[in-house]
C-alpha cells in the first residue's frame, strides 16, 4: 500500500468509529429516557382520553352550534310572524300597558356569596330586565343596595348596563326609597301564602343565589325591617319533585306572566323549568292514590315487581314473628272453613 493511500485510510477508519460512539451515545441517551420516564397514572390517561375525544368531537359540537343558531333564528321569525302579522316588532309594542306594581331585587346579600353565585345572579338579573322589557305588563323595576362584588362585576362583564332602560338602578336600600306599609317581601319561608298581587305595593324578591346554604335569611330580614312577607302560592297549584326555592328571574316571570293571564297555576308551568317535575295538584294527588292501589295489587298477586327494600320491609322482624304469622294465618284459615 502507498504511503498516500494510508492517510485515506486512517481518516475513514476515524470517522466510522466516532458515528459508532455517536450511535453507541444516543442508544444510552434513550435507555437513560426510557428509564427515567414513568408510567402514566390513571388520572393522566382519562385526562389523554377526554382531551382526544375533545378534539374529535371539535366539528359535531361546531355543527351543533349552528343548527341551535339557525333553530333560535327561526322560532324568532315565527314568533315575529305570530305576534305583529305582518307588521314590524315595535308596533307590538303599543299595546303594552305599564303595571303601576314595583318589583324590587334585594342585593345587599352580596358578601353571603362568592363570585361564581354574583355571576349567576347577574345573569338572572339580566334575564329579569329582558322579560321586562318584552313584556305586554312589564312592572316598575328597581335593583337597590347596588354595589360590591356585583356591581364590580358588571362592570368589568356586561358595561352596557349603564343604559339599560325602564328601571331604577340604586345604592340605596330599598327601606330607604319606598314606604314600609307598601313593602311585601317574597319568600319562601313565610307562613302568608299570596292570593293576588297588590299593583299599590312593592314586591321584594331575595338577591340571592345560595344554594340552600343560608336557610330562612330573606325571611328574617323582612321580620327584622317589620315589613310584610309572604311567599308565592306555588304547594295550592303545584306538587314539585324539587325544593320550593326558585330563582330570582323565575319569581320575577313568574309575577310577569300572572299580571297578563291573572292565573296562577298557568303563570308557574308557563315558567317553571322540566327539570323540577312540576304537576299540577289535583294530578299529583290522581297519581299517588293510584300508585297505592297499584302496590296493593302487586302485595296481593305472585308476580309482585317491588324492589328488595319494599320486599325487606313486608318481611317478618324475627323468627318468632314469622311464626306468629304461621298461627295467625292457621287460624284464620281454620274459621274461614264451614261448620
Amino acid at each position: 500500500m502507498s504511503s498516500e493511500m494510508l492517510p485515506a485510510c486512517i481518516e475513514t477508519s476515524n470517522i466510522d468509529k466516532k458515528q459508532g460512539l455517536n450511535e453507541d451515545q444516543e442508544e444510552s441517551q434513550k435507555s437513560r429516557l426510557g428509564e427515567r420516564s414513568e408510567p402514566l397514572s390513571k388520572r393522566q390517561m382519562k385526562k389523554l382520553i377526554k382531551q382526544k375525544q375533545w378534539e374529535e368531537q371539535r366539528e359535531l359540537r361546531k355543527q351543533k352550534r349552528k343548527e341551535k343558531r339557525k333553530r333560535k333564528k327561526l322560532e324568532r321569525q315565527c314568533q315575529v310572524e305570530s305576534h305583529s302579522d305582518g307588521n314590524d316588532r315595535k308596533r307590538v309594542r303599543r299595546d303594552v300597558v305599564h303595571s303601576t306594581l314595583r318589583l324590587i331585587i334585594d342585593c345587599s346579600f352580596d358578601d353571603l356569596m362568592v363570585l361564581k353565585d354574583i355571576k349567576k345572579l347577574h345573569k338572572q338579573i339580566q334575564r329579569c330586565y329582558a322579560e321586562n322589557r318584552r313584556a305586554l305588563h312589564p312592572v316598575q323595576f328597581y335593583l337597590t343596595s347596588h354595589g360590591g362584588q356585583l356591581k364590580k362585576n358588571m362592570d368589568e362583564n356586561d358595561k352596557g348596563w349603564v343604559n339599560w332602560k325602564d328601571i331604577h338602578i340604586k345604592p340605596e336600600h330599598y327601606s330607604e326609597l319606598i314606604k314600609k306599609e307598601d313593602l311585601i317581601y317574597l319568600t319562601s319561608d313565610s307562613p302568608n301564602i299570596l292570593k293576588e298581587l297588590d299593583e299599590s305595593k312593592a314586591y321584594v324578591i331575595g338577591g340571592l343565589v345560595d344554594h340552600n346554604h343560608c336557610k330562612g335569611v330573606t325571611y328574617k330580614q323582612a321580620s327584622d325591617y317589620g315589613i310584610n312577607h309572604a311567599q308565592l302560592p306555588l304547594g295550592n297549584f303545584v306538587k314539585m319533585n324539587s325544593r320550593k326555592v326558585l330563582a330570582v328571574n323565575h319569581v320575577f316571570e313568574i309575577i310577569l306572566e300572572y299580571l297578563e293571564t291573572r292565573d296562577w297555576q298557568e303563570a308557574f308551568f308557563t315558567i317553571l323549568p322540566q327539570r323540577k317535575g312540576a304537576v299540577p295538584t289535583d294530578k299529583a294527588c290522581e297519581s299517588s292514590s293510584h300508585d297505592k292501589q297499584s302496590v296493593r295489587v302487586e302485595e296481593g298477586g305472585s308476580d309482585s315487581d317491588s324492589s328488595e327494600e319494599e320486599y325487606s320491609r313486608n318481611e317478618p322482624d324475627s323468627p318468632h314473628e314469622e311464626k306468629q304469622d304461621k298461627e295467625n294465618h292457621a287460624e284464620s284459615t281454620v274459621n274461614s272453613l264451614p261448620h
